[in-house]
């Protein structure tokens, strides 16, 4: 049986543009992963440079944010805050997300900790 006329090719016409938006769907959730991701080591790099600045505290704000800005670059970061209330730091830290994503900007994160022993 022949299809109507006009109506030859169509199911190919659909079957494309449901590829398609498959494709789109899948980069746009790859998109979102990265910047979850992101998000999470930049929660981590904070996490772990304010409890590094909090074994420094008592050397004094210089001493303590030095330690907490070299944690955060070894851990893939950047520290843009580093704040001490008496015996208490409060870290800012930022993350690029990797590949085309983080040319659209950081991920960043906030953490507290206090002196430690």
């Amino acid at each position: 049986m022949r299809p109507p006329a006009g109506e030859a090719g169509v199911a190919g016409v659909l079957v494309l543009a449901l590829a398609a938006v498959l494709a789109l769907v899948g980069a746009l959730s790859t998109g979102l992963a990265a910047v979850a991701v992101a998000r999470q080591r930049a929660a981590a790099v904070a996490d772990l440079a304010a409890l590094a600045a909090a074994a420094r505290v008592l050397d004094g704000r210089a001493v303590a944010c030095d330690r907490a800005e070299d944690v955060a670059r070894r851990n893939g970061g950047r520290l843009t805050g580093c704040r001490l209330d008496g015996d208490r730091v409060e870290i800012v830290a930022e993350v690029r997300p990797a590949g085309p994503l983080g040319r659209l900007g950081v991920a960043s994160a906030r953490a507290r900790a206090g002196p430690v022993g």
